[in-house]
């Protein structure tokens, strides 16, 4: 398992490679595990579901978003839209956060 990860949930990222290349979108679950995240509109795939009416769920074909590995998703800086390589770095008050290699803009509030 790795220290810290570089991309969080709620983070802006490009898809830097595969079908849905340079599409972005926020990032809506991490999984660190398997290295993977989802991200909103991004490698969408088809699921046959089982109707089930105790939860409410009809059945048919649907449609969601699928995990992509991390090494193919790089952060969008919040301050000049460029993607970026992430770092960390201390502040003055110790706190330790993430910032754009690009911009030097902290990402972390």
């Amino acid at each position: 398992m790795p220290g810290r990860l570089k991309i969080k949930k709620g983070d802006t990222v490009e898809v830097i490679a595969g079908k849905d290349r340079g599409r972005r979108g926020k990032v809506l679950r991490v999984d660190v595990a398997s290295k993977r995240v989802v991200v909103e509109r991004v490698a969408f795939i088809k699921r046959h579901t089982k109707p089930n009416p105790r939860q409410n769920v009809k059945g048919g074909i649907v449609e969601r978003e699928a995990p992509i590995p991390m090494a193919n998703v790089m952060l969008v800086s919040p301050d000049s839209g460029k993607v970026t390589r992430v770092g960390f770095k201390t502040l003055e008050d110790g706190r330790k956060v993430r910032f754009a290699k690009a911009d030097g803009a902290i990402l972390d509030q």
